[in-house]
């Protein structure tokens, strides 16, 4: 199997991880944002420290790598944060596809931080994304607008980190990376998840754990997936999480999203679509792939 079909079978794995995450955390009803959170990390930190620890790796990773390390934790702590926020608040297929917008900001950060040369077909695509957004956000200056923006910056965050995954590359294995950003979410929201906590039932329990179980199915396989193959080659495969998220918020939820939102959807997905294309006719017809 080739390097960028590794890669896609991680981000499908990775996808449906994260699709039933978002359910559990749904599911676990009026529990503060910052708890939820917490809860979904110190599973992830458990599983994460276990395959440290069967591999004999360092805990924290390489001293030089920290600077990154840390960096990518607290980006990710801030989107997951505002990524649980919108999905207790919007139809969990909107607050889905609000998230997915990651990878287009990752040509963006990838372009001004990486250096990576943007094709033009990609700053077409971005544009085209941007007014998929617009038809799910459907912008009017109310509190009713707080929700989908937590959603447009969890995924502004979610490309931060990305890119800094991307420069970490194999300078540390997957299971430390994804153990360090746990571990770091986990004492970070502490302090707040002691000040704010609200007393949980059992099912809530048995909920946020599973939301953990699967987010670490999510993150392992996302982790992985771009050390196989540039996320402009393979990022298309994560969409997979948004019909797995409508048909849940159908099914599950009973929450049917507005005619808007569902052209916001194919708007977005026909942009990644169209991106997903030309980057494989570009590949097909490069001298080193051919």
């Amino acid at each position: 199997m080739s390097n960028r079909n590794k890669g896609i079978l991680l981000l499908l794995i990775s996808a449906f991880g994260f699709s039933m995450m978002a359910a559990f955390v749904k599911l676990s009803g009026d529990v503060p944002t910052v708890q939820k959170t917490l809860f979904r990390n110190v599973v992830s930190a458990a599983i994460a420290f276990g395959f440290v620890i069967y591999h004999k790796e360092r805990i924290f990773g390489k001293k030089e790598n920290q600077k990154l390390l840390l960096t990518r934790s607290a980006l990710g702590t801030i989107g997951m944060v505002l990524f649980f926020y919108a999905i207790d608040h919007l139809v969990l297929s909107d607050a889905d596809m609000l998230n997915k917008l990651s990878p287009f900001l990752l040509i963006i950060f990838s372009a001004i931080f990486l250096k990576e040369k943007v094709q033009p077909y990609q700053i077409i695509a971005i544009i085209i994304a941007f007014i998929g957004t617009l038809f799910i956000i459907k912008p009017q200056f109310s509190v009713d607008l707080i929700p989908y923006m937590a959603g447009f910056f969890s995924a502004v965050f979610a490309a931060g980190a990305y890119t800094l995954l991307r420069v970490l590359g194999d300078k540390e294995k997957f299971y430390t990376i994804v153990f360090y950003f746990s571990f770091f979410t986990t004492v970070s929201l502490l302090p707040f998840t002691i000040a704010f906590y609200e007393p949980m039932s059992v099912q809530q329990w048995i909920y946020l754990l599973s939301a953990g179980a699967f987010a670490t199915v999510g993150q392992f396989g996302l982790t992985i997936a771009y050390k196989f193959a540039p996320a402009r080659e393979i990022s298309i495969f994560f969409y997979s999480t948004v019909v797995y998220s409508a048909l849940i918020s159908i099914f599950l939820f009973g929450q049917v999203p507005d005619w808007l939102s569902i052209l916001g959807y194919i708007t977005i997905f026909g942009a990644s679509l169209y991106m997903f294309l030309r980057n494989n006719k570009e590949a097909k017809t490069s001298p080193k792939n051919s």
